[in-house]
């Protein structure tokens, strides 16, 4: 044989399509399975805070070996939020030795859960927390001014999460709320007043007692010192009012669940962070209102699809405010009412 035909045979060789090994395509290559790990011997936990993708989880709350251990949150959950409050299933590591990580795998039926959104016309929502059954709106009497359109925004999302709420009025020393309060005279929402040289810590404290208590409020009405006072050792940053434009400066920064102690027994105090805006653009208007529990009972002698607009025809609760029949608070709580109920016109 020639060289040529030497070199001819090797080519022949080269591009045999039977000779040629076929890579597989590596993505994709085997096929997914939709069975799930079971993952029969989970630990549960609660989750207290989150930072930066690491989860602080509560194990064994009311067993024998208390413990907080660090988790991530397994890929199979990527497309699953995971929040304070959250009642979690843990595989791993879950002693809670120092530099140990487990892998939260399940997230349980949640009981309620508290959102916002950025805006009213944002359909985003922003989980706050979850699994908490009460709400402390706190409000400052004076310094920053109180703003009854938070609250009643306030109101909307706990009743819209079907969490009751509970109104703290901080500084009261600084100025009568009495005229404030008026505004919500017509709902059955337990009201605590506060003054800024003496907390009523055993009157909250009450309340607070066997429930998870989501706190809320705007920037600078005492929320974190009020916090403070309730968990010793809490250390959530505490900030003052700007004296020009009568605005708190955001000082708590994430969402955290503190416990609560005291002789009469136990609670979990649920920090938020502060904030001017609270849209509700994730919320049903038809849940708005059951914000207003006095108006809700006129409601119901409203003709089918009643808006409760001003121009909504045959309005028994706009009939019964020209009538008087309301008080003097009638005219605020419907303009309240209307107000939000425009913002999804």
């Amino acid at each position: 044989m020639t060289w040529w035909d030497a070199d001819e045979d090797d080519d022949e060789d080269e591009f045999d399509e039977s000779s040629v090994r076929v890579r597989p395509n590596r993505r994709g290559s085997r096929p997914r399975t939709k069975v799930r790990p079971e993952h029969a011997d989970a630990v549960e936990g609660v989750v207290l805070g989150v930072d930066r993708g690491r989860y602080s989880v509560l194990v064994d709350e009311n067993g024998g070996d208390e413990r907080t251990i660090t988790a991530a949150r397994a890929s199979e959950l990527r497309r699953k939020s995971v929040v304070t409050g959250d009642h979690v299933d843990l595989v791993g590591d879950t002693t809670g030795d120092a530099g140990t990580l487990s892998r939260i795998v399940r997230v349980r039926e949640r009981t309620t859960l508290l959102r916002r959104s950025a805006d009213d016309t944002d359909e985003v929502e922003r989980v706050i927390v979850a699994n908490a059954d009460q709400m402390l709106i706190v409000v400052a009497a004076a310094n920053p001014e109180p703003r009854i359109r938070l609250v009643d925004r306030y109101l909307v999302a706990a009743f819209d999460a079907r969490i009751q709420p509970i109104l703290c009025l901080t500084k009261t020393d600084l100025a009568d709320p009495s005229e404030f309060l008026e505004n919500f005279a017509g709902l059955d929402l337990p009201v605590i007043r506060s003054r800024s040289d003496k907390m009523p810590i055993d009157v909250i404290t009450a309340e607070l007692v066997d429930h998870r208590t989501v706190f809320v409020g705007h920037s600078g009405v005492g929320k974190s010192t009020l916090v403070n006072a309730l968990v010793p050792g809490a250390d959530r940053a505490t900030g003052v009012v700007n004296t020009v434009t009568g605005r708190g400066r955001h000082t708590s920064s994430s969402t955290v669940s503190l416990r609560l102690e005291s002789p009469a027994g136990r609670g979990w105090v649920i920090d938020t962070p502060g904030v001017r805006s609270f849209g509700l653009g994730h919320v049903d208007p038809a849940n708005i209102l059951g914000a207003f529990s006095d108006l809700a009972r006129i409601a119901e002698r409203c003709p089918r699809g009643c808006t409760h607009l001003p121009d909504a025809p045959d309005c028994a609760i706009v009939e019964a405010v020209q009538a008087g029949d309301l008080g003097d608070t009638g005219r605020a709580r419907l303009d309240s009412l209307q107000r939000l109920l425009e913002t999804f016109r």
